[in-house]
This record gives C-alpha cells, sequence and structure tokens, in this order.
C-alpha cells in the first residue's frame, strides 16, 4: 500500500508529496527529478515588471530581476517567495506586496546605478 495513495504525480512518475521516486515507497530513497523545477507554476500570482527610464518603458531586464531576488544581494527576507521566470516576469507568493516589491526593486536598481544618474521606476502588474 502507497503511502500517499491519492497523489497521482507520485504514480505518473514525478516525484509528488511524499518526496520518493516512484515504487519505492518501502525502501524510503529521496530522489531529485529536473521537471520538480521547471513545472509551468512555482508560486500563486504571476507579475509584469516594468521598468521606466528616460521616459520609456520597457520589461524589466531578467539578469536585473534575477540580482534583485537573490536574497545574498538584497539582504531582505521579505521577498525570497520570488522567482524571476523571464524578461519582465517574475512569480511571486501570496506574502509579498506587489507595490512594496516594486518600491524595493526600483530603490536597489537606483542604487546600482542602472538608471545612469536617474532614478528608476518599477510597475508591477498581474501578468494577465
Amino acid at each position: 500500500m502507497a503511502l500517499f495513495p491519492n497523489n497521482r504525480e507520485c504514480r505518473r512518475g514525478i516525484i509528488g508529496e511524499c518526496g520518493f521516486q516512484p515504487g519505492s515507497h518501502g525502501r524510503a530513497q529521496p530522489v531529485l527529478i529536473a521537471r520538480c523545477y521547471t513545472r509551468r507554476g512555482m508560486f500563486a500570482r504571476k507579475l509584469k515588471v516594468e521598468v521606466l527610464l528616460d521616459g520609456q518603458r520597457r520589461p524589466a531586464p531578467l539578469d536585473w530581476l534575477d540580482s534583485f531576488c537573490m536574497r545574498n544581494f538584497t539582504g531582505s527576507a521579505e521577498f525570497d517567495d520570488t522567482l524571476p521566470t523571464g524578461p519582465g516576469t517574475l512569480e511571486a507568493g501570496l506574502n509579498v506586496d506587489p507595490a512594496r516589491l516594486a518600491a524595493a526593486i526600483g530603490e536597489w536598481l537606483t542604487k546600482r546605478g542602472k538608471g545612469n544618474g536617474k532614478a528608476v521606476t518599477v510597475e508591477i502588474r498581474p501578468a494577465n
């Protein structure tokens, strides 16, 4: 009898709630599968991030978002539930306030000189 009999993902070959490879429930051998990290959605909200520089609106570059979202750069646990997924796109947990996130990204980019001496304004809204 499986530990999680209702877990369809586990039966299909993807690690499910149990965290073990399918068919190994009795042997307790955890395994990592790349699909766990490449699923369509990681967090509840999909957000669009745009940067306003010199009157022009453009998607925030992925490397800027990636650098901001890494905690060792910002030192803020407030934005731990963020994941950049592409240029101008970000996924975030429900505890992340988009207005606060936009202000923090704008401030961080301005401090890093991304606005060429001018303040960087960031706008965040739902992706769809």
